[in-house]
């Protein structure tokens, strides 16, 4: 069995090796995860929306922009892709929210084909409310407390779900997976823990009890789908951008504000066949890295 505190591999799509991440912040995501101060400082004072609101205060200061060229730095960011130049950032945060141009995340054209909502490194399960395996064996998922509604719960019931986590070094813009017809978000209220595995490998129930914001897509072709956006420690905010109604694959859903978060996205039984490697390497509880627009499986 995988060890809580064990470093995080993933599968990388574009070199095609099995990766460690190089986590922000670790030092501290493992204090305050690992060490039993640590949990009562998460539990008084980390996991509280004050925290996060006065972090994003603090990054959106103009003097925060001093930290913008050497993360880019030290992550090795292509600023090529950037929609702006670096130098137009006013502030950490409006870099880490920043616009790529389009080209930089060409999105599947096949109309059968579902695309992974974001940049980061994604984990599936064909059946979520069996499954007692995903960032470590022995934890189950509450669908019903996840959903927050009861009717809908029962609806996905069997279904697969896709978990794709966002680290701070990635694009935090998010998209839609597949076109349809898109609801009103709803907001659920919430904590804000960290998602990072080091988080989760100790705590599956974060994702259902952090600050969380829920759509419901009718795809012509995925059936009814849920997409639902995971704030995190220092994500105060889940800024959604699109209009309700009829959405087209890769459209903008929305970003985050500074911080690790993740998106979930959940189908019904039979509706969707994952690739072969996000099964593969998510059985094994090791997560894929790759890009928003990219083939995640097909109808």
């Amino acid at each position: 069995m995988m060890k809580n505190d064990a470093p995080i591999k993933y599968f990388n799509r574009q070199t095609g090796r099995i990766e460690t991440e190089a986590v922000y912040g670790e030092g501290f995501l493992r204090w305050a995860y690992g060490n039993p101060l640590g949990r009562l400082t998460v539990e008084l004072a980390v996991k509280r929306a004050w925290f996060s609101r006065w972090y994003g205060w603090r990054m959106d200061r103009s003097a925060s922009r001093a930290k913008i060229e050497p993360f880019i730095d030290a992550y090795g960011l292509d600023t090529t892709d950037f929609a702006e130049p670096v130098d137009s950032f006013a502030s950490f945060n409006e870099f880490f929210y920043r616009k790529l141009k389009p080209e930089a995340r060409p999105v599947d054209p096949d109309p059968d084909v579902v695309v992974f909502p974001a940049d980061g490194r994604h984990l599936v399960v064909p059946e979520v409310d069996a499954a007692d395996t995903f960032y470590i064996k022995g934890q189950a998922f509450e669908l019903r407390s996840f959903l927050a509604d009861e009717a809908l719960a029962a609806e996905f019931r069997g279904g697969p779900i896709l978990i794709s986590r966002l680290c701070p070094v990635d694009y935090h813009r998010y998209h839609f997976p597949l076109a349809g017809e898109a609801s009103v978000p709803v907001a659920i209220n919430g904590h804000l823990r960290s998602v990072s595995p080091l988080a989760l490998r100790r705590d599956l129930a974060i994702l259902w009890q952090n600050k969380r914001t829920r759509t419901v897509v009718d795809s012509p072709t995925f059936g009814k789908v849920v997409v639902m956006e995971i704030g995190a420690t220092c994500v105060g905010s889940i800024h959604s951008t699109f209009a309700p109604g009829l959405v087209e694959k890769g459209d903008e859903k929305g970003y985050f504000s500074f911080g690790g978060s993740c998106v979930v996205t959940l189908f019904q039984a039979g509706c969707v066949r994952f690739d072969q490697d996000l099964l593969e390497h998510s059985e094994a509880s090791t997560e894929v890295y790759a890009k928003v627009g990219e083939r995640a499986g097909r109808a």
